[in-house]
C-alpha cells in the first residue's frame, strides 16, 4: 500500500568490502527497515540491493542468510545450553572454534564458571543471563559462523554504560574486515565509521564522515550535540 511504499524515498548507498557503513537518525526514520532489506526479512516493493554484482532476490534465502549475521538490541536465545546457543547457525563447527569464538567475545571465563559449564541450560530467551551476557553470547555465535557482512542494529542500546563499553571492544573486534551496517543510538561509537548517512523520515539528509558532518552544523550536529 501507499504508506509501506513510502516507509524509503530515493534511498541508494554502496558500502565498500570491508568498510562500515553508520545509519543514523531519529526514531522511524527507516534505519532498521534498511538492515531487514538485506537479509530479505522484508521485500523491496522497488528497487535492487546487490552483494558484489548479484541481486539479492536471486539468490536463496539459505544463502543469503549464510553471509549475513546480526546483532540486534533484543538477542535471541533459546532454553538450551550454552553450547547450543553459540553452535546455533554454525552446527558444523569444531569444539576448538566454538571455544575460540567465545574468548574472542569475552564469554568463556564466565561460561567457566557456570555449574555444567557450557553444558548449563540458561532457560528460555536466556532468563538466567544478564543482558550484557546475552550479547557476549550473540557476539560469539557470530565469531563462529564468520560471515562476511554484519549488521548491528543498536546492539548495545539497552545496556549500561559500564556494559556497554565492555560489549563495544567486542563488536569492534568483530568488524574487523568485514562490511558492516551499523545503527547507532549513541553517535560515539560511530565516529570512527568510514561513512554516515543521517536518515530523517525515509530520506537521506546528509552523509559524510563523522567530521564532515559536524562541520556542517546541520542535522547531524544537532544530534551530537543533544546526546
Amino acid at each position: 500500500d501507499r504508506e509501506r511504499a513510502e516507509v524509503l524515498k530515493n534511498i541508494s548507498f554502496r558500502v565498500k568490502k570491508g568498510k562500515t557503513v553508520a545509519l543514523v537518525g531519529s526514531s522511524g526514520g527507516g534505519k532498521t527497515t534498511i538492515c531487514h532489506l538485506l537479509p530479505r526479512f522484508y521485500l523491496c516493493e522497488s528497487g535492487e540491493i546487490r552483494i558484489g554484482d548479484v541481486n539479492i532476490n536471486n539468490v536463496s534465502t539459505e544463502t543469503l542468510r549464510e553471509k549475513i549475521a546480526v546483532v540486534q538490541q533484543d538477542v535471541f536465545l533459546f532454553s538450551g545450553s550454552v553450547r547450543d546457543n553459540i553452535m546455533y547457525g554454525a552446527p558444523n563447527k569444531t569444539e576448538e572454534e566454538m571455544l575460540a569464538a567465545a574468548k574472542r567475545a569475552n564469554i568463556h571465563d564466565y561460561i567457566m564458571t557456570l555449574p555444567e559449564g557450557y553444558e548449563t541450560v540458561i532457560g528460555e530467551r536466556g532468563v538466567k543471563l544478564s543482558g550484557g551476557q546475552k550479547q557476549r553470547l550473540c557476539i560469539a555465535r557470530v565469531f563462529l559462523k564468520n560471515p562476511p557482512i554484519l549488521i548491528l542494529d543498536e546492539a548495545t542500546s539497552a545496556l549500561d554504560n559500564t556494559t556497554e563499553i565492555m560489549i563495544q571492544q567486542a563488536l569492534d573486534e568483530l568488524c574487523v574486515g568485514r562490511t558492516t551496517l551499523v545503527v547507532a543510538h549513541r553517535l560515539s561509537t560511530i565516529r570512527d565509521c568510514d561513512e554516515i548517512l543521517v536518515l530523517d523520515s525515509g530520506v537521506v539528509v546528509e552523509r559524510g564522515t563523522h567530521d564532515e558532518l559536524y562541520a556542517l552544523g546541520g542535522f547531524y550536529t544537532k544530534l551530537v550535540t543533544s546526546e
